[in-house]
């Protein structure tokens, strides 16, 4: 496939996606987002599905249940059936039963705790943050709004050490273009603590921080859009970043006075542990709220 057709692709995927984040509590018209991008609905699902992993209808639902999920915990005086209408759906007998599918308990037993042992059963197919006895409760998070970043990446499949590779081809990337000032990202495009590890979307990505004319531009690039986070600055060794992002969704946001929103966290190295010879990290945790 030519360079210019990878990075057309990408292009609409990505579009894609972040119409989804922003519509999620919509009807999504398949056919609609066909003819914003001048294309058929037979290519639009094949690019979307060659360039992201999953069909569209799989990721709008994976991305609902995953705000439900998390709003469940957070807006204790909504209702389930609000809370199924904020996340596109109309029915809450048909919420309830693919929340069940999903998350193997209903969204009244979630809400009540049963997310804790979700979570926890999650955590413990990793060897390394099964046994991690990280504790993040002293930090304090700083509220930031956050501008536009253009950043180059790469997808993978699974939270594991694989993500390694990854990592390695980017900074070849990096060197290739003569890039001295950069950020490190590491998206989550699927939230690790509440969606098994081998089925998550991670994204390692490259932010140069001054415009660039590049040399190699056979990456992708997408925009990640502007937004208020809370941030929390931590440190630790490979397996302890889990145990950070479970802290932070279960233990901190219900307490926060903040839901999180649709698009993923993120975090930013300072010290990249999929780098690092001695597998420590150092990051800035970037966590998507709004007001409840």
């Amino acid at each position: 496939m030519k360079k210019s057709t990878i990075q057309s692709h990408s292009h609409i995927a990505n579009k894609i996606m972040s119409y989804i984040y922003q519509h999620i509590e919509t009807d999504i018209n398949i056919d609609e987002l066909a003819i914003m991008h001048g294309i058929s609905k037979f290519h639009l699902h094949r690019i979307f599905k060659e360039q992201m992993g999953m069909n569209i209808y799989e990721t709008v639902k994976s991305i609902r249940l995953q705000k439900a999920a998390n709003l469940l915990i957070t807006n204790p005086h909504s209702t389930i059936t609000e809370i199924a209408n904020q996340c596109g759906y109309s029915s809450q007998t048909s919420f309830i039963r693919a929340f069940k599918e999903r998350f193997t308990v209903s969204p009244k037993i979630w809400r009540k705790g049963g997310y804790k042992s979700y979570s926890d059963q999650i955590l413990s197919t990793s060897s390394t943050a099964s046994i991690s006895q990280a504790d993040f409760s002293h930090l304090e998070p700083e509220i930031i709004k956050t501008q536009p970043q253009e950043a180059y990446y790469i997808r993978h499949k699974g939270y594991n050490y694989e993500i390694k590779k990854s990592w390695q081809k980017l900074m070849a990337w990096v060197y290739s273009n003569n890039i001295t000032e950069y950020k490190q990202i590491g998206i989550y495009h699927d939230n690790p603590i509440v969606t098994p590890l081998k089925d998550c979307y991670y994204i390692a990505a490259v932010v140069p921080k001054k415009k660039t004319e590049l040399k190699e531009s056979v990456l992708p690039s997408f925009i990640i859009p502007s937004g208020l986070y809370a941030t929390f600055e931590a440190e630790g060794k490979y397996g302890d970043i889990l145990k950070l992002i479970q802290w932070a969704y279960h233990e901190w946001l219900p307490q926060s006075g903040f839901e999180t929103m649709t698009h993923p966290s993120y975090t930013e190295f300072y010290t990249n542990h999929f780098l690092a010879k001695d597998g420590r990290f150092k990051v800035k945790y970037f966590l998507p709220i709004q007001l409840i």
